[in-house]
């Protein structure tokens, strides 16, 4: 994997750059939609390719390993060839999922002993065979097996998880390091920063995971619950220490006027379930605003879903047209705004990077994080 930069903001830490891996070029800064099971939920890979016209898009190593099983990844010749997607994929590592399951799992400093959600059936993620779990997938960026802490964590608690999460990319570097890619093209592996809220642990994780000279490296363990600003002041913090010459991946990152400040302080990389999810509770994304297509307001508005948006749908349906659908429960209504919303998602951070390379990102985002963040 190639990282190069193309620009830098004058008057932010913004960046504009390019990431070149053995399945396409992606343009930074990027959002990545949610492939959870090997699919962008509601929403057909033309349209991931086409419409939404994504570079990347993200598979969980968690639910790929119960379902349907590295045998049958590894059988149909790793996920790109099972899903039939052909651009570049990243994988997590899992331990979001792992964590999320608070009362069906025990960890230490071996791994997690952990209790499938479907079954109930007994599983150890140990930072080996995630590796390998990852290696089976085949995804072009996957990430190193950590611990996210939760919100609020004292900070002994945050303490020791940062010491396991260190100690398990040691491990989780050394079984990517002894292992060989297995379909033909190479595979990068990006550790976490950790940390909680608390600064001092935070520049000692960013500076742990810069030691290691990875191709790229995330920040983890934000979005769980703290306030956007302790949010954006750990970003900062971390975002001065990791590599300027690798990308930074900002984790489970969020609504638009999150990813507008967090590129401002110098992130590159987003993921975030909340495009398909809000998208699928009648909750729009747009340049101007948030709409709630279940309100009364909109049924008898006949006007473009979003006359500015993106996806060609925003031009095909009207808003009291797909109000009906969500009224009558039919499955095309979240089908929809899914799309519509995960193609916003993409002309956002494609807007950010125009203004990056023009040279009036900073004022531009300020008129933005306000517009995007009202309701309509």
């Amino acid at each position: 994997m190639k990282f190069s930069l193309h620009t830098l903001d004058s008057k932010s830490s913004a960046r504009a750059g390019n990431i070149q891996t053995g399945h396409g070029e992606i343009q930074t800064p990027i959002f990545m939609p949610v492939g959870t099971a090997g699919t962008v939920k509601g929403v057909h890979f033309d349209s991931v390719e086409n419409d939404i016209n994504a570079d990347i898009i993200l598979g969980n190593t968690y639910h790929l390993y119960l379902r349907p099983g590295t045998d049958i990844i590894e059988e149909a010749g790793g996920l790109h060839k099972f899903n039939s997607w052909q651009r570049p994929i990243l994988t997590d590592s899992g331990g979001y999922q792992v964590y999320s399951l608070t009362d069906r799992r025990k960890l230490d400093e071996h791994g997690v002993l952990f209790q499938s959600h479907i079954d109930g059936s007994r599983h150890q993620f140990t930072p080996e065979n995630v590796m390998d779990i990852q290696r089976s997938i085949g995804a072009d960026i996957i990430m190193a097996f950590d611990e996210c802490t939760p919100y609020p964590c004292d900070y002994e608690y945050a303490e020791q998880s940062l010491k396991i999460t260190h100690q398990w990319l040691g491990r989780c570097m050394q079984q990517f390091n002894n292992t060989e890619a297995k379909y033909g093209y190479e595979q990068s592996l990006f550790p976490i920063v950790q940390g909680s809220t608390y600064k001092d642990l935070r520049a000692q994780s960013a500076e742990v995971i810069a030691s290691y000279g990875a191709d790229g490296n995330a920040i983890g363990g934000l979005s769980v619950g703290e306030p956007h600003e302790d949010m954006y002041a750990m970003t900062d913090l971390v975002c001065g220490i990791l590599p300027k010459d690798k990308p930074r991946y900002l984790m489970g990152v969020g609504t638009p006027a999150n990813i507008l400040e967090s590129i401002a302080l110098g992130v590159d990389m987003f993921d975030c379930v909340m495009p398909t999810r809000n998208g699928r509770n009648g909750m729009l994304f747009t340049a101007n605003g948030i709409i709630n297509i279940k309100n009364k307001k909109w049924e008898n508005d006949f006007s473009p879903i979003d006359p500015d948006g993106p996806s060609y749908l925003d031009q095909v349906h009207s808003k009291a047209y797909l109000r009906h659908l969500f009224t009558a429960k039919e499955i095309l209504g979240p089908m929809i705004a899914s799309q519509h919303n995960l193609a916003f998602y993409l002309w956002l951070v494609r807007e950010v990077r125009k203004h990056i390379i023009v040279g009036d990102f900073a004022l531009w985002k300020e008129q933005m994080v306000k517009r995007v963040s009202q309701r309509l």
